[in-house]
């Protein structure tokens, strides 16, 4: 029996480099009415019922991540030409980020876009206390494993993570499980990250450059600019300040 766990063992396939296809897909019914109350009901119900009638319930975005030697980069494909909503530009219903993780080194590098203003931002690669749990599912043809955890103090996150690709990485900034991450769920802040394919076609060193533009700083950094620039939003605010950290 032990020589036959041996025989699998060592002639299982583990995926050190490749290209993941993912798609981000957004609940914008959900993301809108979160936003509407008692003070603003009058004029933001109505812009509400508008936007449904002529606007589907989810928006969809692609992205890549290339990986290769414990490195990973994450990459938004450029949409074509979207409606000019007034909820266009909520910065979760969008693709801001850039993402280039050394997960051998614990460092990353993050190209955002906030506002009008680009920032390239500098420090380790966020640590994440996931819990990982019995339950599987399939994604992209590969069995995958749950981990829960809370990130930024109060966003649940559900994640579906592979052994079978040898790199600790993931979507956006989301890492530090013992595998591939494929599949990423907010599901209080109405999100989803989900990898549609994997190629295991290898990746050059071109491919796989850090961004360079922006201002350059770090999270405490853009933590205080994001601060100072909020900070007479209100309630608006702090739906913002997430999505901008992740």
């Amino acid at each position: 029996m032990l020589a036959g766990k041996v025989s699998v063992a060592q002639n299982a396939h583990f995926a050190t480099q490749g290209t993941i296809e993912f798609e981000k897909t957004i609940n914008m019914y959900a993301l809108i009415k979160k936003n509407i109350d008692k003070d603003n009901e009058s004029w933001y119900g109505p812009m509400f019922e508008q936007y449904k009638k002529s606007q589907p319930q989810f928006k969809m975005y692609k992205s890549t991540l290339k990986f290769s030697d414990g490195k990973t980069l994450f990459t938004p494909v450029e949409p074509d030409p979207a409606p000019n909503t007034f909820y266009s530009n909520d910065p979760m219903a969008v693709q801001n980020n850039t993402i280039f993780s050394d997960t051998e080194a614990g460092t990353v590098t993050m190209q955002k876009n906030v506002f009008d203003e680009v920032f390239l931002v500098k420090d380790s690669t966020r640590k994440i206390n996931w819990k990982i749990t019995t339950e599987t599912r399939d994604v992209a043809g590969y069995k995958c494993r749950r981990a829960n955890a809370i990130v930024m103090d109060s966003i649940y996150v559900v994640a579906f993570y592979t052994d079978e690709i040898a790199v600790t990485g993931g979507p956006e900034s989301f890492n530090g499980l013992p595998g591939m991450i494929l599949g990423v769920a907010l599901p209080h802040e109405n999100v989803t990250w989900f990898a549609t394919k994997v190629s295991e076609i290898p990746v050059t060193a071109k491919e796989m450059a850090p961004p360079t533009k922006g201002k350059p700083t770090d999270r405490k950094g853009m933590v205080k600019t994001l601060t100072a620039a909020l900070k007479d939003w209100g309630d608006y605010a702090k739906s913002y300040f997430k999505a901008f950290q992740l």
